[in-house]
């Protein structure tokens, strides 16, 4: 199905975007994050942190990245929810991956 041991949601879902219930194929990158945002319809806002070393200065910062991604309704992902989002085909101008695994709050 999506690969990488993820289990499918109980919930079922009529959504052809669905990469569990629908033809929507997953490939590329994964990564893990905290949805930020989820007022737009079938859309959620994923911020990812990750620290960058500063050789100068022998320190680390943190720096953020937001993506867009697809929220399957038999995933509901919510505002403060840790999920799983991995890569498929660009699904609008600012969309190119779709929440595949609620991880928890």
């Amino acid at each position: 199905m999506v690969g990488m041991g993820i289990e499918p949601p109980k919930e079922k879902c009529l959504d052809q975007k669905c990469p569990f219930h629908g033809t929507l194929s997953v490939r590329g990158r994964a990564f893990e994050g905290v949805v930020v945002s989820d007022k737009m319809a079938h859309t959620v806002t994923v911020e990812l942190e990750r620290m960058h070393h500063i050789p100068k200065y022998e320190r680390y910062e943190r720096r953020t990245s937001k993506f867009h991604a697809h929220n399957p309704p038999c995933i509901a992902a919510k505002a403060g929810d840790r999920v799983r989002i991995m890569e498929c085909r660009r699904l609008s101008k600012t969309k190119a991956f779709v929440v595949v695994q609620k991880l928890g709050a």
